[in-house]
């Protein structure tokens, strides 16, 4: 069957005491994920929602030859979902379970749980005049029990009193609670069940968590006049990386729980968070953190070069960046390829629109307070979510237009190559030697076909190999900011510059000069990938019209290869280079010299014409010619199509598309929204903080609308013209929602009526 790898980059909003909702969402995600693991090790699942993914992936396959593996490999959050997504990585990096996490958002996220011991009224007659306040609040929110009982009333109308008549004017909630909470939650995930790790080997699994900076750091702006000024930035992004090699885990507990409390510091909720918190806690814990100096120099590193981290006040990451997708856009750079990728952006928001109180009565004009309120504090700072969802459009527009700008010109390349060759080519046996000489002659003569055009091409490639080394370069180095970025591109340039490594004239020998060759065949590793990656993509074309086994050989052959120069494209791959790097002054020769002799990309081209040429020996002579022809040609193919991308490979190659889980679009049992399911959204969004049959019911909720997401999104990956059955998917969802509703029953002990109402709405 044809291998496919459906990888979901998972964007997680914030949304307060919604963290319930989405951690059902992720749980769900989590099931998914191990059921597809499962699948491909030969295991069958008979536990919930799993046994019913496993059918379903079993039945695509069947009905469109299609072997589908489910992946998460990068996860974005800022507050409620920088938690879910921490401790969804956790588990996905460990294998540990997320069963313990349920239990504390139901157990453990409750206002009175929450309460600082000094923010609690001290006995029932503290504040009494302030009761008024909470039967407002109460009032304000109609409806907010239709589907609870009289216990679950009385519940929140106590709670909220409580909270109504604790501290003012300081956050109500402890954040040493919370940190000991999130300890205790990442300890009973290391102690529960555990399973091998749910990627692949080799695969990284990259986390990103916004953090706002309440104080922010210095930031150089270059003008033209003046030439530079200094702005404050606040944003903060703390990421982690798990390779995929040897004992894989995020990170240590205290640099998780460091993220998680600090993307979760709502103001005037919680304190805002400082380093000695966390240390405090850790004395009191007893734990050791080992690595406390070089994570924060990593993620908080001009602070840490000022010496002032113990000043530092972190609050919560949705204030500036509550979507956070520019971070897991960049980490598509450094993605592995075995195999045909479906790339997906899958953004969890629970509320698609919600202020607090600005965007419920839209037709109502604001008053006063309500004015000065918004402007202060709910109003976005900016639109990254518009922003950076056009970004990802548009990078997928730009891959669609690349590709079908090589459709248009395939049947010229193809003709060119013929031309140069003869039909006989696709007699000969494909030899590495002759396949070395053969790409090279074709080469050739795509420059000489390109005339003066290719000078610009060797430009743009240049330009594009000096950027990609001082990305590479700063990131190995983990240097703060911009200017140290510009400051290692400026002297690569000037490097190259000195060496005549961008001599593309036109009375060098084949347009290019010995020094600019040299030079390409040691560093360019981008125009190999693009070159498979285009190789890879007339593979898939051909899918469609030959029988999958006919293709694996080369099909492996192109994945094989890709996957040893993508892993030079990888940061993990050039850390012991840091401290040269960081000595490195104004010449980059040395480290460059250092980079090609590491990279070794000579033998490597050796190593990837040997497998190619058993992979094109494998074929049949029908198979063979178009795949070779797509080979050879590609120099004709780049040359057309580099201006296009910029001089950048576009990570995966393929466009991305992006799906949505939110109330609005889980509509498979019930419609309405969040309105018409979740509690969570009481009280601004704070609800499910005062009952745990409020937290039941998200949860539920979050699982149910996950699992209906889920298998829409995993259905959209099959081919055009392959359908499942007529009403196999309602069937399935169906099948699914009951299993889910069976496995939380005895759970869920607060919840029974709204169990009775779902399964007569199911079905």
């Amino acid at each position: 069957m044809r291998d496919k790898e459906l990888r979901l980059a998972l964007i997680c909003y914030g949304g307060i005491s919604l963290a319930v909702y989405m951690h059902g969402i992720t749980k769900e995600q989590w099931h998914l994920i191990c059921a597809s693991k499962s699948r491909r090790d030969g295991e069958m699942s008979d536990r919930g929602s799993r046994r019913i993914y496993q059918a379903l992936l079993d039945e695509i396959a069947e009905t469109a030859d299609l072997n589908l593996r489910v992946m998460i490999d990068i996860v974005a959050g800022a507050s409620a979902g920088g938690i879910n997504g921490i401790f969804l990585s956790q588990a996905i990096a460990t294998g540990q379970s997320l069963e313990p996490l349920t239990d504390m958002w139901l157990e453990k996220a409750d206002v009175q749980a929450l309460l600082s011991p000094d923010a609690a009224p001290g006995s029932k007659f503290t504040k009494l005049w302030a009761l008024p306040i909470a039967w407002m609040a109460e009032r304000r929110e109609q409806g907010v029990e239709d589907t609870l009982d009289a216990a679950t009333r009385d519940e929140v109308r106590t709670k909220l009193e409580h909270f109504v008549r604790a501290r003012w004017f300081e956050p109500p909630f402890g954040g040493a609670q919370f940190l000991n909470m999130l300890f205790d939650a990442l300890e009973a995930m290391r102690s529960g069940e555990k399973t091998g790790r749910l990627l692949p080997d080799g695969q990284p699994l990259d986390l990103f968590v916004t953090i706002t900076d309440f104080g922010g750091h210095p930031e150089r702006l270059r003008l033209n006049s003046p030439e530079e000024v200094i702005e404050t930035e606040h944003r903060l992004v703390c990421s982690f990386t798990d390779s995929g090699s040897g004992d894989s885990a995020v990170g240590h507990p205290a640099e998780l729980a460091f993220a998680a409390r600090a993307t979760s510091s709502f103001p005037g909720a919680f304190p805002p968070f400082m380093v000695a918190e966390l240390d405090k806690v850790l004395e009191q814990r007893d734990m050791e953190w080992q690595s406390r100096e070089p994570f924060l120099r990593r993620v908080l590193p001009r602070q840490y070069r000022a010496n002032v981290i113990d000043t530092v006040v972190l609050i919560d990451g949705a204030v500036l960046v509550n979507a956070p997708f520019a971070p897991a856009m960049a980490a598509l750079r450094e993605r592995p390829a075995r195999r045909h990728v479906d790339r997906r952006f899958v953004f969890i928001d629970p509320v698609p629109g919600l202020r607090f109180g600005i965007s419920r009565e839209p037709k109502r004009k604001p008053g006063f307070f309500q004015t000065i309120i918004g402007a202060l504090s709910e109003l976005p700072r900016q639109q990254p979510v518009s922003d950076n969802l056009e970004a990802i459009s548009e990078r997928s527009e730009k891959i669609e237009r690349m590709l079908a700008i090589v459709e248009a010109i395939r049947d010229e390349v193809e003709n060119q190559v013929v031309s140069l060759f003869g039909y006989t080519l696709f007699l000969d046996y494909p030899t590495t030697k002759r396949i070395v000489a053969w790409r090279n002659r074709a080469h050739s003569v795509a420059v000489e076909k390109a005339g003066y055009t290719h000078a610009a091409y060797g430009q743009l490639k240049v330009d594009g190999i000096i950027d990609k080394i001082a990305e590479l370069l700063h990131s190995v180095a983990q240097l703060p900011g911009p200017d140290d970025e510009r400051r290692l591109r400026a002297a690569i340039a000037r490097t190259v510059e000195q060496r005549g490594a961008r001599d593309f004239s036109v009375t060098q020998s084949g347009g290019i000069s010995p020094a600019t060759l040299n030079f390409l065949r040691s560093l360019d590793l981008s125009f190999r990938i693009r070159r498979l990656r285009l190789l890879a993509r007339r593979i898939t074309d051909l899918d469609a019209d030959c029988v999958e086994a006919e293709l694996q050989p080369i099909r492996d052959a192109v994945y094989e290869s890709l996957a040893a120069y993508l892993e030079l494209e990888r940061t993990a791959s050039f850390l012991d280079l840091k401290a040269e790097i960081c000595a490195m002054d104004k010449d980059a020769g040395p480290i460059l010299d250092r980079l090609a002799a590491r990279m070794n990309l000579t033998e490597l081209d050796a190593q990837t014409d040997a497998w190619l040429s058993e992979g094109f020996s494998k074929l049949s002579k029908e198979l063979r010619r178009p795949i070779l022809l797509a080979y050879l040609g590609f120099a004709f193919f780049d040359i057309a199509t580099l201006p296009l991308l910029q001089g950048e490979g576009l990570g995966e190659f393929d466009p991305i598309r992006l799906d949505r889980i939110s109330p609005e679009d889980a509509v498979a049992i019930r419609t309405g929204g969040a309105e018409a399911s979740l509690k969570g959204i009481q009280f601004n969004t704070f609800g499910a903080f005062f009952s745990r049959a409020y937290r039941e019911n998200d949860y539920l909720w979050g699982r149910l609308h996950g699992a209906d997401r889920m298998v829409d999104i995993v259905v959209s990956t099959m081919p055009p013209g392959r359908r499942l059955a007529s009403g196999r998917v309602a069937a399935i969802k169906r099948e699914l929602f009951h299993a889910i509703l069976d496995e939380e029953a005895p759970r869920l002990r607060a919840s029974s009526a709204l169990f009775d109402s779902l399964r007569a709405e199911i079905g």
